[in-house]
């Protein structure tokens, strides 16, 4: 395992985090996201990314990004979203993930790479490429990043262990307050 998923793994597990929040919420919100991504061929785990992005809030970010899938307003506009005069779209749930959906499936065909398209999706695409092009690699897990983007991956691979696999990563009384009838089967 390596040191930045091994921080990452610290950093949300249970010890740290002390919440089933983001386990709750994904039991909500995953079964709408996952059926669009199947629509639009995009690989189940990019389903992880309103969980590192917003931790499935709804909430703005400092630079205006806004939504579970915390995208700026000109990038929601790209992508068919309505922003401004009193609608934001990026708060709709099944608009944003559609928009986010076109907005992957674009990042995967500028660089056919799912993990570049997903560094990407936190980055931008010209930062990413600027990377791509400056150190002469196209593979993610060899690239010197800005520090949020050279962790993002990694986010994304822990989030999904803990949400997969919560016992291992203490999130015990998850089960205890949760029946097993309704948890997500995520295999």
């Amino acid at each position: 395992m390596t040191r930045k998923l091994k921080i990452s793994l610290k950093q949300h597990n249970f010890k740290t985090v002390q919440s089933t929040i983001l386990h709750r919420k994904a039991e909500k919100w995953f079964p709408v996201i996952e059926p669009l991504l199947r629509l639009y061929g995009i690989p189940d785990d990019f389903k992880y990314i309103p969980l590192v992005e917003s931790g499935l809030c709804e909430g703005t970010s400092p630079k205006g990004a806004r939504g579970l899938w915390q995208f700026m307003p000109g990038t929601a506009r790209t992508y068919g979203l309505k922003v401004g005069h009193g609608v934001d779209e990026r708060l709709n749930l099944r608009r944003s993930t559609i928009a986010a959906c076109k907005y992957i499936k674009e990042l995967y065909g500028e660089f056919n790479s799912w993990t570049l398209a997903a560094a990407a999706y936190n980055n931008g695409s010209i930062k990413l490429e600027r990377a791509i092009n400056k150190q002469n690699e196209d593979n993610y897990f060899r690239m010197s990043l800005n520090r949020e983007t050279g962790s993002y991956v990694y986010k994304l691979i822990a989030m999904k262990a803990i949400i997969q696999q919560p016992k291992k990563y203490g999130y015990s009384d998850y089960f205890a307050m949760t029946p097993p009838s309704s948890l997500l089967n995520f295999n």
